[in-house]
Parts: C-alpha cells; sequence; structure tokens
C-alpha cells in the first residue's frame, strides 16, 4: 500500500514507462494524473489546503484505487466496469486523446474520488473536507483545459471546434467536470454516512460504479454527428503514440 505522494509518483513513473514502452494509449491518463498528483504535492507543500496531512491522506487513497485497478486489468483481474471501459477503450483506434484522457477523469471523479474521500473524513467529518475536495477538482479541470489547449498549438484545426467537451448542450462530448464534482460530493457524503460501513457501502459503490460506466459509454459513443466530428479530430492527431505521450509529458500550460 501506498504511504506518500512521493510514492504515489514513482508509480505512475511506473506505469508511464511500461505503457510508454508498448506504445499503449493507457500512458496518455497515467500522465495527466501524474500532472495532477505533482501539483497536489507543491500545494501540501505550499500550505494551499486547509488540512495538508489529511490533503496527503486523501490523494494516497485516491491514487491507489486508479493504480490498483490499472494493475487488476494488466493481470486479468476483476475492476470496476468504469476502468474496464476506460482500459478497453486503449485497445482501440477510434478515440481521440481527450476522450481518452476523460474516460479516466471520469472513473476517477465520479468513484474514485467520494470513495477515497468518504474513507479520508468519514461520518460528520466529511463536511469538513469540502473546500479540499473542491480544490483537487479544480486542479482536474484546469489541466484538461491545458491539454486542450496543447493539442490545439499541434493541429491548429482543433481551435475550430472548441466545443469538444464543455458543459454546454452544444458539446460534441456531453461531459461536465463541475457535474461530475457535484455528484462524487454527493456519494461521498452519501458513503461517508453510511450506518453499515460493509455491506451497504459496497451496495452503493456498485450502483455508483453501474452509473459512471454509463456515463463512460456515452464519451465513447457520443452519436452520430458528434462521432463525425470526432472522426475528424482523429484523422489530424499525431499518429505515433510515442509523439502524443512526448506532448503530454511536457508542462500544462494552466
Amino acid at each position: 500500500m501506498l504511504k506518500s505522494i512521493e510514492e504515489v509518483l514513482m508509480s505512475l513513473d511506473q506505469i508511464i514507462q511500461q505503457e510508454t514502452d508498448k506504445q499503449s494509449g493507457m500512458a496518455y491518463f497515467a500522465i495527466l494524473y501524474r500532472h495532477m498528483t505533482a501539483r497536489v504535492l507543491k500545494g501540501v507543500q505550499t500550505g494551499q489546503f486547509e488540512n495538508g496531512d489529511r490533503m496527503v491522506k486523501l490523494d494516497v487513497l485516491f491514487a491507489q484505487r486508479y493504480i490498483d485497478a490499472y494493475h487488476a486489468y494488466i493481470k486479468k483481474s476483476p475492476l470496476t466496469q468504469s476502468w474496464q471501459i476506460a482500459f478497453d477503450a486503449c485497445t482501440l483506434n477510434k478515440p481521440i486523446v481527450l476522450q481518452h484522457l476523460l474516460l479516466g477523469i471520469n472513473a476517477h471523479i465520479n468513484l474514485d474520488l467520494c470513495i477515497a474521500a468518504a474513507s479520508t473524513a468519514p461520518k460528520d467529518q466529511i463536511h469538513g473536507l469540502k473546500a479540499d475536495f473542491e480544490k483537487i477538482n479544480l486542479i482536474i479541470s484546469d489541466l484538461i483545459d491545458g491539454v486542450q489547449s496543447k493539442l490545439e498549438q499541434i493541429w491548429w484545426p482543433l481551435r475550430l471546434i472548441r466545443r469538444i467537451v464543455n458543459d454546454r448542450h452544444e458539446a460534441v462530448i456531453s461531459f461536465s467536470i463541475q457535474t461530475a464534482r457535484k455528484a462524487s460530493w454527493g456519494n461521498a457524503v452519501a458513503l461517508a454516512e453510511l450506518a453499515d460501513p460493509i455491506q451497504a457501502r459496497e451496495t452503493y459503490i456498485r450502483s455508483i460504479d453501474l452509473g459512471v460506466s454509463r456515463i463512460a459509454k456515452g464519451i465513447l459513443n457520443p452519436g452520430i454527428w458528434s462521432s463525425m466530428v470526432l472522426r475528424f479530430v482523429r484523422m489530424g492527431e499525431p499518429k505515433d503514440v510515442r509523439k502524443i505521450i512526448d506532448i503530454l509529458k511536457e508542462e500544462i500550460p494552466v
């Protein structure tokens, strides 16, 4: 089990290297997540969170769920439907880079974050976590905006399709981080306050996973018109997975 954010960063580095060597799109989310984790560590070191020790605990529990899901997938062991869909998508040629990132973010915010938050601050303690919970989500949102800006610099027509992902009805990919954040917080509070921490908790988590997997399917298959737009985007993306990995590894503007 991981014990520090530094250990999380080392584990993510190992995943990134393994998937880079295989030229696999599974490296994309791992790289984004490493950027996020590094920013959380910096935030803890500079006192940006209300409770630094609590944030370290939350970050480690949060990361452990993704890392465990990754290793379960590699070993072909059971894992949540949400991560199964996200990882399976990495074997397909159809999704664009942002779809891969959003599939990972969907599973991690909508499922993993609420579970980690409830474990970090059980029962009434959960309410004191909200401000720092919001800060993690803002970091993720800023990183996604930064990634899209970076990709637009490399392939300029992407600038013409700026509404690839946002919370408006016209978005090509209907995924809103704001909506995910609200849903995740609501589920975190419900999990933290459950009287029976074993049976009821596991049942509730399975129901969350079912709903999150439906969102994942929508991200992957957003409809005929949107799929045509995404196909156009995919045609313009670098075909070399290593090139995309190198782009994502660079510092992301926010």
